[in-house]
């Protein structure tokens, strides 16, 4: 990792640069159409970031999060999957919801941005799914009869993909005891979980 972040004024000279000026030097970063979104020309900002080296120069790509700088550096961790593949992922959908659409396999949700066909989002659910599945068991491994309620496998699945979002287990416990966890999917009880939490 070249640089960790960049903290400086930044300027949007067009869709999808983000020029960061630390110092009188200023680094072009691509972003995501997330990270614009936050991104107001001519404030001091940070952007967390990553490079990636070709034969003719570097490229500094930019994120508003660490956590949508980690989602970019899983993506492009799959093979198949580029920087340019993994831009557009994360430009039509948050770090969350990328994260829920992984551990869900809701493919239609990756195959929404500009050229990821169905193969490739097959293979990043494939891939990534291996990839978070230990924090998932780690998530899932603390989740307890007294906070979940024991309703089998679909129910610790669900508690452990809302435990990744930040989710507190208390908060995942009293959201999984209005849910017919028998009769829905894993990633409708994590919808109906996410929509009763948000009316509390």
């Amino acid at each position: 990792m070249l640089y960790y972040y960049l903290d400086g004024i930044v300027s949007v000279p067009e869709p999808g640069i983000a020029v960061v000026d630390c110092g009188g030097v200023g680094y072009a970063c691509r972003v995501t159409g997330y990270t614009q979104a936050q991104l107001k020309s001519g404030q001091r900002q940070r952007l967390y970031t990553t490079c990636s080296f070709r034969d003719d120069g570097v490229d500094i790509y930019g994120f508003a999060t660490r956590e949508e700088r980690s989602c970019f550096q899983r993506l492009i961790n799959v093979s198949g999957v580029g920087p340019k593949a993994a831009l557009a992922i994360l430009s039509t959908t948050t770090p969350d919801r990328f994260t829920l659409a992984v551990v869900t396999g809701d493919e239609k949700a990756l195959t929404a941005a500009p050229g990821v066909g169905k193969k490739l989002a097959q293979r990043i659910l494939l891939e990534l799914k291996d990839t978070l599945s230990g924090e998932l068991q780690a998530a899932g491994g603390a989740v307890d009869s007294v906070t979940i309620p024991p309703s089998g496998g679909k129910a610790a699945e669900a508690s452990a993909a809302l435990a990744v979002l930040g989710y507190s287990q208390s908060e995942i416990g009293a959201a999984l005891r209005g849910v017919d966890v028998e009769a829905l999917s894993v990633e409708d009880i994590i919808r109906q979980a996410l929509r009763a939490m948000v009316a509390q």
